[in-house]
């Protein structure tokens, strides 16, 4: 990171970055070869980002499919009021739900989206009547299933 302002990446943090989002397994020394830096201070910025939560962590990115996991469903949830206590109850609760990969806290119709994967032998119907239903505060749940996913991306550097 630019060392006149932490909080602005410079160009160099931009390439780490891009090159990380592409392949977070690189090497220092493979790194700084494809953006023109030595090894140390490819190290260094790297160290800065994740010590400034720039970035968060590294992960793997699965094959759903050949995991056996080939349903896709994004649930929209509707709770029956938005107080804090309400919120923080089912937010509590999603998190403990395996099914689950990702939740998030919209604006417009619906409070949370949820996106559910399924192992091929899992019935929607179950997670919906066993679990998603059964979470506190929930008013309305209306799901959608995904014919095909096109692609997945980790988080991309702005451009």
């Amino acid at each position: 990171m630019s060392q006149d302002s932490p909080a602005l990446l410079d160009a160099f943090d931009q390439k780490i970055l891009a090159e990380l989002e592409r392949d977070g397994a690189l090497t220092s020394a493979a790194l700084a070869e494809r953006i023109g830096l030595s090894p140390s201070a490819c190290h260094r910025r790297v160290k800065a980002m994740e010590a400034a939560s720039i970035i968060e962590g590294y992960a793997a990115i699965l094959s759903e499919k050949a995991l056996g996991r080939g349903a896709t469903v994004f649930v929209a949830v509707t709770l029956e009021n938005q107080r804090q206590e309400t919120m923080a109850a089912f937010e509590r609760a999603v998190a403990l739900c395996r099914e689950v990969q990702d939740c998030h806290l919209m604006t417009g119709e619906s409070d949370y989206l949820l996106r559910i994967v399924l192992h091929d032998d899992d019935r929607y119907e179950r997670v919906h009547q066993e679990t998603l239903s059964r979470l506190p505060g929930v008013r309305r749940l209306v799901s959608n299933f995904t014919i095909r996913t096109v692609f997945r991306r980790a988080a991309s550097v702005a451009h």
